[in-house]
Order: C-alpha cells, then sequence, then structure tokens
C-alpha cells in the first residue's frame, strides 16, 4: 500500500518516524514532540496525534493481508480499553505461536460482535481447525454461528471450540504487551482515536514477532509496509 502524505508539511520519512516511534515505545504525545526535537524537527503535539490518527488504519489494514500464513489452531480472547470514561473491547486471536491473527476494536461485547470479528479473521486468515476461548458466552454462541453458517455451505467439518481459560494464557499475555503501550499515552479521547492508535501499536507488535520481513529492521518493514 502506498500511503499518501498529501497536504501534509513535512516529509513522509518524518511522518513515518514519528508514527512507528509512537506505536513501538508507548510515549506520549509531548513526549513524542520533545524526542523529534532533540532530532531537529520541530512539530507540535496535535500534529502527531493527526498523524497517528489519519495514517495508522490505513497501513495496518494493508498490512494484515501481507502477513506470512499463520496457523490453523487460534486463541481467541477480549479485554477492556477505556475510551473517554467508557468501556469499549479489544477482540484479538493469536496461532498457537503466538503470531497476531488480527484484531478489532468494538463497542458492545456479544454474539454479534464475535461473530464480526472472527469473520473478519477468518476473511484474511482461513478457516481455522480449532479455536480456544475462556468461558465467555458470546465467543461461545459467535463459534456455534459461525460453524452453522459453514454447515449451510456444505463444509462438513466444524471448528472445533475449545473452552479452557489456561489454555488461553497465550493471547491473554500478548494482550497486555498491547496494554502496556498505550499506559503512557494518558487515554483516548474518541472511539475513532482508539481504534486507529491501537491498529499502529498492533502492526508494530507483528513486525517485532516477525510476521513480514524478519531479515529487515523493524523500521524498514514498516516503510516497506507503508510503501
Amino acid at each position: 500500500m502506498n500511503v499518501s502524505v498529501k497536504g501534509a508539511h513535512r516529509p513522509k520519512d518524518v511522518i513515518l518516524h514519528a508514527d512507528f516511534f509512537y506505536w513501538r515505545y508507548g510515549v506520549s504525545y509531548r513526549d513524542l514532540e520533545e524526542i523529534m526535537a532533540e532530532r531537529g524537527i520541530r512539530v507540535d503535539h496535535a500534529t502527531l496525534n493527526r498523524w497517528v490518527e489519519r495514517y495508522a488504519g490505513q497501513v495496518a489494514e494493508d498490512a494484515r493481508r501481507r502477513k506470512r500464513p499463520t496457523e490453523r489452531s487460534w486463541r481467541m480472547d477480549e479485554t477492556y480499553i477505556k475510551v473517554k470514561g467508557l468501556w469499549v473491547y479489544l477482540y484479538r486471536a493469536v496461532d498457537k505461536f503466538g503470531k497476531t491473527l488480527d484484531f478489532l476494536l468494538s463497542k458492545r461485547r456479544n454474539k454479534p460482535a464475535a461473530i464480526k470479528f472472527l469473520a473478519r479473521a477468518m476473511e484474511v486468515n482461513g478457516l481455522p481447525r480449532k479455536i480456544v476461548i475462556d468461558r465467555s458466552a458470546a465467543n461461545t454462541q459467535g463459534i456455534k454461528n459461525i460453524n452453522r453458517m459453514l454447515k449451510r455451505f456444505g463444509c462438513s467439518i466444524p471448528i472445533q471450540m475449545v473452552r479452557i481459560k489456561y489454555l488461553n494464557n497465550l493471547v491473554e499475555q500478548d494482550g497486555r504487551f498491547i496494554k502496556s503501550r498505550m499506559r503512557p499515552m494518558l487515554g483516548f479521547k474518541s472511539f475513532t482515536a482508539a481504534a486507529s492508535t491501537i491498529a499502529g501499536i498492533e502492526l508494530v507488535n507483528m513486525i517485532r514477532k516477525g510476521q513480514f520481513r524478519p531479515e529487515l529492521r523493524p523500521f524498514q518493514q514498516f516503510c516497506l509496509l507503508a510503501g
């Protein structure tokens, strides 16, 4: 994907460097403003905020389709994120080796949200053989609904559902890493801002796990994904 920075008052490499640094190290916008100034680039924190919100979703949406193939044994979970004083839900899935499959920020934690996330994950990762979840009723109903749809389309082998909490430690630990990157960011003012920022954090986490071009340095991989 070739991310266009038309209309921006800074070169593309400056914008990408600022965004990557923000997502990878979880600094605040004011910290990032100071870091950029140390490198001779004067840019205010409000502009940095706009760069993150504008470009994160574009790069991450394309990158999730370009990652290396993953295993068909999934671990699925959702975690709480606070946005403007309200709780929303970050749905995530990794494979049995901890590689990120997909993610989705949702205003609801219910069966439709679980179905939406599963459909999104299967679109780019294919059909899983097995999905491990905790005791979530919404996720249970979501997987059952997907299996009913698969049966209607002639798929005779359903997705195996395993409801054992300790087997889901892998995705829970990975989710804690994502949330640790958010703590210095001082909260989210809108759902859109949260979704964009989380997309960027998830993307650099996939780069860190070697899901694209591990022979290259992380920032090089990010620049290639951004075009």
